[in-house]
């Protein structure tokens, strides 16, 4: 795993709170169910995935260790990108995120809930990207927190949303409950996926509420069709 480093950008939630693409459909506090998520299959959205035309200017480290070997591809309505998932245990305390359980905890992520709290890790799938640098620049490509995110691993589909951001040359993270669902050790000290994992992000997309992991859902299935029929 490697050590995250401790100063991650934040962002006022403030500008996040306007109204979404859908409204919630059940409450935060609700674990996500097993993925496969939505109607779209893991192999259908993969197949969309095999080339890559880079749009970042540079690539990115999965860990401190590793060279820079991931791109940011662009397709129609999507990033995307193959890399490993480090654990994010960042914002609200919880029983599994804390600073006893996560040597690396912040109470912090860098997009809030409605209600102006930092998100929760353990319960709400989101995915870190990273800090604006001169590799890339999430927002000038159509990325938000709250966006639509499919994270692929091992023929499983999660829905998740835009949630933090982190270092500026590493890439490759999500909540804990991003990995819980998808079978990944979620731990933040020992868990994670050393490889084998897709993010696809879908531009200018938002879940309002953005802690409502229903309304990811829906979306999400709504835009990975949109995806598949565009590509």
């Amino acid at each position: 795993m490697r050590f995250r480093t401790l100063t991650l950008a934040a962002a006022s939630g403030t500008a996040l709170l306007a109204a979404g693409l859908l409204p919630a459909h059940a409450s935060a506090a609700a674990s996500p169910r097993s993925a496969q998520e939505g109607t779209v299959s893991a192999a259908d959205l993969l197949a969309k995935v095999t080339s890559c035309s880079q749009i970042s200017n540079g690539k990115y480290r999965t860990d401190e260790e590793t060279s820079a070997t991931v791109p940011v591809c662009g397709k129609n309505g999507a990033v995307f990108w193959k890399a490993d998932m480090d654990i994010d245990c960042d914002g609200q305390r919880t029983t599994n995120c804390n600073e006893d359980r996560d040597p690396w905890y912040q109470d912090d992520t860098a997009f809030h809930q409605s209600d102006g709290k930092p998100l929760k890790a353990e319960t709400l799938p989101y995915v870190v990207v990273p800090s604006t640098s001169s590799i890339w620049n999430y927002s000038n490509a159509g990325i938000k927190g709250g966006g639509v995110v499919a994270v692929i691993y091992n023929n499983k589909v999660e829905y998740a949303v835009v949630g933090d951001t982190g270092p500026t040359q590493i890439i490759g993270e999500a909540s804990y409950a991003t990995a819980k669902a998808l079978g990944i050790d979620p731990d933040p000290a020992t868990g994670g996926a050393d490889s084998g994992v897709t993010y696809i992000l879908f531009k200018n997309s938002k879940v309002s509420p953005i802690e409502s992991h229903s309304a990811a859902v829906s979306l999400g299935d709504q835009l990975a069709k949109q995806f598949i029929a565009s590509n």
